[in-house]
């Protein structure tokens, strides 16, 4: 039974329908189409369907529908109600799990009812069939559709030959508009309103609307397209007539740059150029206009001149110095720094009293976050002059100051020369970062290489490789910064004017967190004002527990960590009021445990041990040292990661008290029979330096007598074997860190006096201070219930006299027994 018997033959469909969903498009009657299903529900119902005639309604499935589960949705809420009768012809297993089903599209039925959910989905329909209606009357819709589909298939690669066959062979007219509906390209929506129009005549021309829609653009593409040819054509042709041109103009002698090379010219012109730098420029110049474009040679001759005319050649008179505003800028900047803001205003009153335009070198010397860098930029706010940076730390290649030659490719002139550049004056400020960091190695030396630079006496004719002409840098001033001037080399350390930054106090960390970093780390995340509120109590909390260091820059960090996690909790808890008050307990909740939790402090509270103050890059620090003693030979072995000079103050120690012991009335035997180990704790730590002599020594005594050392004392000094206490530095950053460790006595050497006194009563605030210039003046202070009683000189004198004397009647007494033996083996003889 062939297709048409069956769609005249109405009593042979079904009434019921196993209802297969469609999400893409719906199917048109009258196609031979291939369905390509994959999901185990569908191809179930296809199963079904194989089962009771091979037919099965192919259903459309509304927008809404998609990408919800069946079980969510009713019947009538998923599928349109007019879908197609489809009947199976073939169906092909696919190698992925999937079924490639083969059908023939009959007739358009209307869903009367819907029966069963889910995965099997019946439905009770009723067929429609296209009205018969004259030819005559359809055939005008259909060569206007057939038009419109000629017009478009040359431009739209969707339409293939065998599109226009099959049109050709059609011969009803709703057939034939079902037919050019299902080659469509436009919305599924639009699709099902398509076969929903039951009138042939009203769906030839919906059809139609769409096809004319699609021509529509179909032109506007080709019309870009052209567009966009005819540009290219364009731009083709403006290079061959470009190429023409130059050709042309290289023929008559004429050059297509002359407007270029004129301009630079006059440039060169202005800069009033003298001596030997205008001979060398104007000799390059030439160079540069005699060389083709092409060349290699063209490109670098035209980088050094453009280098040249961009440089401040000419020199710039005195700019008056405004004090009073120098003054307040730097006290806008920055807390406390007292010293060295009075050291700054100093250096400026000179420089205006004197009208200097001459340059100077300042180094700014401190422990890492206290603000060096932030000083040298306000140095050039309260200046009115432009500001230059870079860092040396690391650097290993001179040619980084002072350029490379302009033999090799790629060549650049130093950072100073590249710095003028950009702030296109001859007096700025240059700040030099890291400067203790420089390295050393087969490509030179920068420090060495920085000498001429910046020696006042020299860099007037600084000669840059690149440049290689005399250029005046002594117009520039330059500060420079470093955490230790022991790295520096002596000859360029000479040439600097040292300023020191110290440690902050608790005070000054709570002002500056107040003053700076609260409302810097409070605009950075974001918050306002009214958002949080930190009290004095938190911030010194945070700086003594969670931030003990000499600068602020953890201070910083920790208050960001804390704004951060406040802007999450903000969003994430409703019932948190505003300001936000940062307690105790927020501050745990938000960093964690304190690492320097209050009142937990470094102690030496056992035989052997004593605290010692140090001063390292990153500031004071206490040194925590502890000796322990066991039967041996005599042997000192020292442990935790001692530099040399630590361990010769050691042997100095160890030398010393051998010494000490014979006038205190302490057995020079224990030397013999006990073994000593020394350790400094933090062992992955390096530590050097002669100021922890004395504070060895106390550790050394305590074991020998077995006697524990004051409460809450620190010591520094340096110790000669004579038990001479020598000078230390860095007095100040040693005081801060031990009061951040609660020690409140501090021994200090007598001829550091001139350095405290300098001090602020801040900073010298609940502690005491005891000047020694003798070993004997610390044991007394540390050890004030000495047990041991030392012999005064002369009874030490006394008592050597009296060894020596009992020492060579002994050595007499022995001589004369040898000699009394030898005298009667010869008269046996």
């Amino acid at each position: 039974m062939d297709l048409d018997s069956i769609l005249e033959d109405e009593k042979l469909l079904p009434k019921n329908l196993f209802i297969l969903p469609l999400a893409m498009k719906p199917l048109f009657p009258g196609l031979f189409t291939p369905l390509m299903i994959t999901d185990q529900e569908d191809i179930a119902i296809i199963e079904k369907a194989q089962s009771h005639g091979n037919l099965f309604g192919a259903l459309m499935q509304k927008a809404s529908a998609n990408g919800k589960q069946r079980s969510e949705l009713t019947n009538e809420e998923r599928f349109y109600t007019m879908g197609t009768l489809c009947r199976i012809l073939k169906t092909l297993k696919m190698p992925d799990g999937g079924l490639n089903v083969f059908v023939a599209t009959q007739e358009r039925f209307v869903v009367e009812q819907f029966y069963g959910s889910h995965n099997f989905v019946t439905a009770q329909v009723s067929y429609i069939k296209d009205k018969k209606e004259s030819n005559e009357k359809l055939t005008p819709w259909m060569n206007s559709l057939k038009e419109e589909m000629k017009l478009i298939t040359g431009r739209n690669p969707l339409f293939t030959d065998d599109n226009r066959l099959n049109m050709v062979n059609i011969e009803s007219p709703g057939r034939f508009a079902d037919y050019m509906a299902s080659i469509l390209d436009i919305e599924p929506e639009n699709l099902q309103k398509i076969l929903e129009t039951v009138d042939i005549k009203k769906r030839i021309e919906e059809v139609l609307f769409y096809y004319a829609k699609e021509r529509k653009i179909a032109e506007i593409q080709t019309g870009i397209q052209n567009a966009v040819n005819k540009r290219l054509e364009k731009s083709q042709r403006d290079y061959f007539l470009r190429e023409e041109l130059k050709n042309i103009q290289r023929q008559l002698g004429m050059d297509g740059k002359e407007d270029f090379r004129e301009k630079l010219r006059k440039q060169i012109e202005q800069l009033n150029l003298e001596g030997e730098a205008l001979e060398t420029v104007e000799n390059e110049y030439a160079r540069f206009v005699s060389l083709d474009q092409n060349s290699p040679e063209y490109a670098i001759s035209l980088g050094y001149l453009q280098t040249v005319v961009a440089l401040p050649w000419k020199k710039e008179g005195y700019k008056n110095i405004d004090l009073a505003k120098a003054r307040k800028i730097l006290e806008a900047d920055h807390y406390g720094m007292k010293d060295v803001k009075d050291r700054i205003l100093e250096f400026l009153a000179v420089r205006k009293q004197k009208q200097d335009t001459k340059g100077a070198i300042i180094c700014l010397v401190g422990p890492p976050g206290v603000g060096k860098t932030s000083v040298g930029m306000s140095i050039a706010r309260a200046l009115g002059k432009k500001y230059y940076r870079f860092s040396v730390g690391g650097l290993k290649d001179e040619a980084e100051i002072k350029g490379h030659r302009r033999t090799y490719i790629g060549a650049l002139p130093g950072k100073l020369i590249q710095g003028l550049k950009i702030v296109k004056t001859k007096s700025p400020v240059f700040l030099i970062d890291e400067i203790d960091k420089m390295g050393e190695s087969f490509q030179g030396d920068p420090a060495a290489a920085l000498l001429e630079a910046l020696d006042p006496e020299q860099n007037s004719t600084f000669r840059d490789r690149y440049l290689d002409l005399p250029f005046d840098l002594s117009q520039i001033l330059f500060i420079v910064t470093a955490n230790t001037l022991d790295t520096i080399p002596a000859p360029l350390l000479d040439r600097m004017e040292v300023i020191e930054l110290s440690g902050y106090t608790s005070h000054e960390k709570l002002n500056i967190g107040k003053k700076y970093l609260v409302p810097k780390s409070i605009e950075k995340n974001g918050l306002k004002k009214s958002d949080v509120k930190y009290s004095s109590k938190a911030l010194v909390k945070i700086a003594e527990e969670y931030c003990r260091e000499a600068g602020v820059r953890n201070f910083e960090k920790a208050l960001d960590k804390i704004n951060r996690k406040l802007v999450l909790k903000l969003y994430t808890d409703e019932e948190l009021t505003r300001p936000v008050n940062v307690s105790d307990e927020l501050i745990a909740s938000f960093l964690g445990r304190p690492p320097f939790p209050s009142g937990e402090f470094i102690k030496a509270d056992k035989i052997g041990t004593s605290i010692g103050l140090a001063w390292t890059q990153m500031g004071g620090a206490t040194l925590f040292i502890e000796a322990e003693d066991f039967p041996g030979n005599g042997e000192l072995k020292v442990t935790g990661q001692l530099g040399d000079v630590m361990k010769e103050s050691v042997s100095i120690a160890w030398t010393y008290l051998q010494r000490e012991a014979e006038r205190r009335g302490i057995d020079r035997s224990w030397f013999k029979s006990h073994s000593v180990h020394l350790h400094i704790p933090e062992g992955a730590v390096p530590k050097d330096g002669p100021s922890a002599g004395i504070t060895l020594t106390c550790a050394l005594y305590s074991l020998i007598t077995k006697q524990i050392i004051k409460e809450h004392l620190a010591m520094t000094g340096e110790l000669t074997l004579t038990g001479k206490v020598m000078p230390i530095g860095g007095l100040k950053e040693k005081i801060l860190a031990a009061k951040r460790d609660g020690i409140d006595t501090i021994l200090y050497p007598k001829n550091n006096q001139r350095d405290l006194d300098k001090l602020s009563d801040e900073v010298k605030e609940g502690v005491t201070f005891y000047p020694v210039d003798d070993m004997q003046q610390v044991l007394s202070y540390a050890f004030p219930n000495d047990k041991t009683v030392r012999m005064s000189e002369e009874e030490y004198e006394a008592k050597l006299d009296k060894e020596a004397k009992e020492e060579k009647e002994k050595k007499d007494e022995k001589d004369q027994e040898l000699t009394d033996l030898i005298k009667s083996m010869r008269e046996k003889l």
